[in-house]
Protein backbone atom coordinates (compact mmCIF):
# COMPACT_ATOMS: atom_id res chain seq x y z
CA UNK A 1 0.00 0.00 0.00
CA UNK A 2 2.80 2.22 0.60
CA UNK A 3 4.61 1.68 -2.56
CA UNK A 4 1.01 2.36 -4.53
CA UNK A 5 1.32 6.04 -2.74
CA UNK A 6 4.49 6.37 -3.12
CA UNK A 7 4.25 5.93 -6.78
CA UNK A 8 0.99 7.96 -7.15
CA UNK A 9 2.62 10.86 -5.29
CA UNK A 10 5.69 10.80 -8.16
CA UNK A 11 3.80 10.46 -10.66
CA UNK A 12 1.42 13.55 -9.31
CA UNK A 13 4.97 15.32 -8.92
CA UNK A 14 6.18 14.53 -12.53
CA UNK A 15 2.78 15.57 -14.23
CA UNK A 16 2.54 19.18 -12.13
CA UNK A 17 6.32 19.80 -13.30
CA UNK A 18 5.61 18.65 -16.71
CA UNK A 19 2.09 21.19 -16.62
CA UNK A 20 3.84 24.13 -15.01
CA UNK A 21 7.03 23.20 -17.50
CA UNK A 22 4.48 24.38 -20.33
CA UNK A 23 2.54 26.76 -19.19
CA UNK A 24 6.00 28.93 -18.28
CA UNK A 25 7.14 27.89 -22.11
CA UNK A 26 3.53 29.40 -23.30
CA UNK A 27 4.09 32.41 -21.61
CA UNK A 28 7.69 33.11 -22.47
CA UNK A 29 6.65 32.83 -26.21
CA UNK A 30 3.40 35.40 -26.20
CA UNK A 31 6.18 37.30 -23.87
CA UNK A 32 8.58 37.30 -26.91
CA UNK A 33 5.83 38.32 -29.42
CA UNK A 34 4.93 40.80 -27.65
CA UNK A 35 8.56 42.07 -27.15
CA UNK A 36 9.30 41.80 -30.72
CA UNK A 37 6.18 43.20 -31.80
CA UNK A 38 6.73 46.35 -29.30
CA UNK A 39 10.03 46.72 -30.90
CA UNK A 40 8.88 46.73 -34.38
CA UNK A 41 6.54 49.54 -33.11
CA UNK A 42 8.71 51.60 -31.35
CA UNK A 43 11.29 51.93 -34.71
CA UNK A 44 8.87 52.83 -36.38
CA UNK A 45 7.38 55.07 -34.20
CA UNK A 46 11.12 56.63 -34.17
CA UNK A 47 10.83 56.47 -38.24
CA UNK A 48 7.98 59.06 -38.49
CA UNK A 49 8.87 61.19 -35.83
CA UNK A 50 12.16 62.26 -37.37
CA UNK A 51 10.42 62.52 -40.23
CA UNK A 52 7.82 64.75 -38.96
CA UNK A 53 10.58 66.73 -37.22
CA UNK A 54 12.53 66.92 -40.17
CA UNK A 55 9.57 67.80 -42.53
CA UNK A 56 7.57 70.06 -39.92
CA UNK A 57 10.50 72.68 -39.33
CA UNK A 58 9.97 75.96 -40.89
CA UNK A 59 13.22 76.02 -42.64
CA UNK A 60 12.89 72.90 -44.16
CA UNK A 61 9.35 74.01 -45.35
CA UNK A 62 10.89 76.98 -46.74
CA UNK A 63 13.44 75.44 -48.33
CA UNK A 64 11.34 72.43 -49.98
CA UNK A 65 8.67 76.02 -51.32
CA UNK A 66 12.02 77.34 -52.90
CA UNK A 67 12.65 73.40 -54.31
CA UNK A 68 10.06 72.42 -55.76
CA UNK A 69 6.75 74.83 -55.85
CA UNK A 70 8.93 77.79 -56.83
CA UNK A 71 6.16 80.78 -57.03
CA UNK A 72 3.12 78.59 -56.73
CA UNK A 73 2.89 78.55 -52.57
CA UNK A 74 1.63 82.15 -50.98
CA UNK A 75 1.44 82.91 -47.65
CA UNK A 76 -1.91 83.59 -46.71
CA UNK A 77 -3.79 85.29 -43.47
CA UNK A 78 -4.60 82.49 -40.71
CA UNK A 79 -7.73 84.94 -39.86
CA UNK A 80 -8.78 84.97 -43.70
CA UNK A 81 -9.55 80.69 -43.70
CA UNK A 82 -13.07 79.80 -43.45
CA UNK A 83 -14.74 76.23 -43.05
CA UNK A 84 -16.89 75.65 -46.19
CA UNK A 85 -19.23 73.10 -46.54
CA UNK A 86 -21.29 72.32 -50.15
CA UNK A 87 -19.70 76.07 -51.09
CA UNK A 88 -21.35 78.02 -48.05
CA UNK A 89 -19.24 79.44 -45.40
CA UNK A 90 -19.94 77.33 -42.09
CA UNK A 91 -17.25 79.51 -39.93
CA UNK A 92 -13.94 81.07 -39.63
CA UNK A 93 -11.58 78.58 -38.23
CA UNK A 94 -10.98 78.91 -34.77
CA UNK A 95 -7.19 78.11 -33.13
CA UNK A 96 -7.77 77.03 -29.60
CA UNK A 97 -4.88 76.57 -27.56
CA UNK A 98 -5.08 73.94 -24.66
Amino acid sequence: MKKIGLVSIIFLLILSTATIKNTAKKNEDELFIVRENLRVLKSEYENILLEHDYLSSADKLLEFQSLYFDDQLIQKNIKNIKIYKNQEIIEDLKIIKE
